[in-house]
């Protein structure tokens, strides 16, 4: 599936935050997926260009594959713009070789994609004289490169376009909020934070909205903004929704009334403020890539995690109750807001001579190498637990499972360990690794 924009980025506000797909660490991949690869285009669906504006609007286009396996290069993006006449002209970058409409722009390696991709071709493109606001056209792509199972690759034809729209009317630029390193729990940060109407046109008025995470307060309150907490399956944030009167003439800026401070809680780690601008009443804005920022603040704290299993006892047939308890034991809190990526996994080996007949639904089955697991959910030799992607500084999280005795082994002992979903990553946050391992024993040999 192509990706919706170049910069596949989890955003958040009052609802969700965007979940990235999860690949357990040390589990088999299939080798039919291990042995093969797809080039894809990213590129923008739709784009606004403000008519009357003395600067190009720019169309960040790329090129990226899946296997980072194979090593793709000489990549070579066709680009379309002859569905732009009379509506806009492109000004051609140095690596595209222009013929007309058309351009063949090289990218000499192309990469897997990941948080530091960038798009490899900038276009800049303008609105055509005497182009009215509402008009539309288009541009589309093809590509090529080599390298991958078959030695070429090839990105889905007819399946990427950029559809570009002619507009008149403010241009909310939000700036500052630049990231905040080393700060310290229990402190207050001032940040800057600006809005320029860039556009053709006045706003008249807008709305500024603000999304702190669960380890950063508003210090500064403004008459002109409600605030709330949100929460529930999400992790927990406050909000600020403000309304300005202001009318934003082209080229005006705007700051704050006070200077914004966030406040650092104890619990406060890797932290973030998104902040979004929009105009009043309803009014598009003419680029609302440029309506949204983040401000990162990374604190100096740990998080220590912890996990413990448990014993029983019992003779054949019956069941034993076994527990995974995971324990987040502070001080700071831990979410994977950009990722959406489960902060960690707990990993259950089953004791010789038990059968699961119970598992918990955020468990999946595996076999004793940590492949998938294919006669069901119950009776397999492992399972790997997945916990969310955030948890407060005092976390407690169980996973209970019924275990039936086909055969009594004394003192049969099944390894519980914390992992996280990047092999080799480990926990940096975690002060105490060596507590990041337990045990699960069936039938345990009464002490001396």
């Amino acid at each position: 599936m192509r990706p919706v924009s170049a910069h596949p980025f989890a955003r958040f506000g009052t609802g969700a935050v965007a979940t990235a797909g999860i690949l357990l660490a040390g589990l088999s991949v299939p080798a039919s997926a291990a042995e093969s690869d797809q080039l894809w285009i990213a590129a923008p669906y739709e784009k606004n260009l403000q008519i009357g504006a003395e600067g190009a609007t720019p169309v960040e286009v790329g090129l990226y594959h899946d296997n980072d396996t194979f090593t793709v290069t000489d990549g070579r993006l066709t680009v379309d713009a002859s569905g732009l006449a009379g509506v806009a002209e492109v000004i051609w970058p140095e690596n595209c070789a222009p013929s007309g409409t058309t351009a063949v722009c090289a990218v000499a390696q192309v990469p897997v994609i990941g948080p530091d991709y960038s798009p490899q071709v900038l276009l800049e493109v303008h609105a055509a004289e005497g182009a009215e606001a509402g008009e539309q056209g288009r541009i589309t792509y093809a590509a090529t490169a080599t390298g991958g199972p078959e030695g070429t690759l090839e990105a889905p034809l007819d399946s990427f376009e950029t559809t570009l729209t002619l507009a008149s009317g403010p241009d909310l630029v939000l700036d500052g909020l630049d990231p905040v390193e080393g700060a310290v729990p229990g402190t207050v940060h001032t940040a800057a934070l600006t809005v320029t109407n860039e556009g053709e046109e006045p706003a008249r008025g807008f709305t500024l909205g603000m999304t702190a995470s669960h380890g950063l307060g508003f210090d500064s309150r403004y008459d002109a903004c409600a605030y709330t907490q949100t929460g529930g399956d999400y992790a927990p944030m406050s909000r600020a929704e403000c309304a300005f009167d202001r009318v934003l003439q082209p080229g005006e800026s705007f700051t704050l009334p006070q200077p914004l401070r966030i406040a650092l809680a104890d619990h406060a780690f890797r932290e973030r403020l998104d902040v979004d601008v929009q105009p009043a009443d309803g009014v598009a804005d003419v680029n609302g890539e440029d309506n949204y920022r983040i401000l990162d603040v990374d604190a100096v704290n740990s998080a220590d995690f912890a996990v413990r299993g448990s014993q029983g006892s019992g003779a054949v047939g019956e069941t034993v109750k076994a527990s995974l308890t995971f324990r987040n034991k502070g001080p700071g809190w831990v979410g994977n807001l950009g990722s959406g990526d489960s902060v960690a996994l707990v990993d259950f080996t089953v004791p010789e001579g038990v059968t699961v007949t119970r598992a918990p639904a955020a468990c999946d089955p595996r076999t004793s190498a940590g492949g998938s697991y294919r006669p069901g959910r119950l009776g397999a030799p492992r399972y790997v637990c997945e916990m969310p992607y955030w948890v407060l500084e005092n976390t407690v999280r169980t996973f209970r499972f019924d275990l039936r005795v086909d055969t009594v082994v004394p003192d049969a002992k099944g390894q519980v360990v914390l992992r996280p979903v990047i092999t080799g990553a480990g926990f940096p946050h975690d002060p105490k690794p060596g507590n990041n391992a337990g045990r699960v024993t069936v039938n345990p040999t009464p002490a001396a």
